[in-house]
């Protein structure tokens, strides 16, 4: 499964309605540790089925930054039952980002 950008507008749907984790990451385009964790996130879209993987422009989506306590980036948050149930800042390497999902 591709990446989904989540908003404001989609949020409840696609984060707080799902029925499986979902994997957000907070990013912004001038970010150089998000554009190098990117790639990673893209990985685990495709390879993992039973998630999904969402991605929140910080820039574009303040409300949703402020709202989940965003204060640096990147920041990857995994949802479940739509409450965040853990939290990663700075870049990750991709083993540890697939720990957050165990």
């Amino acid at each position: 499964m591709s990446e989904i950008t989540v908003t404001s507008a989609n949020f409840d749907e696609i984060v707080a309605g799902s029925e499986v984790p979902v994997l957000v990451d907070f990013w912004a385009e001038w970010c150089g540790p998000c554009r190098m964790l990117s790639p990673v996130i893209a990985e685990i879209a495709e390879e993992r089925k039973d998630i999904k993987v969402g991605k929140v422009n910080v820039d574009e989506e303040p409300a949703l930054a402020m709202k989940f306590g965003i204060q640096a980036i990147p920041t990857v948050i995994l949802f479940r039952d739509g409450k965040a149930a853990a939290k990663s800042m700075g870049y990750r390497p991709k083993a540890e980002l697939l720990k957050m999902l165990d």
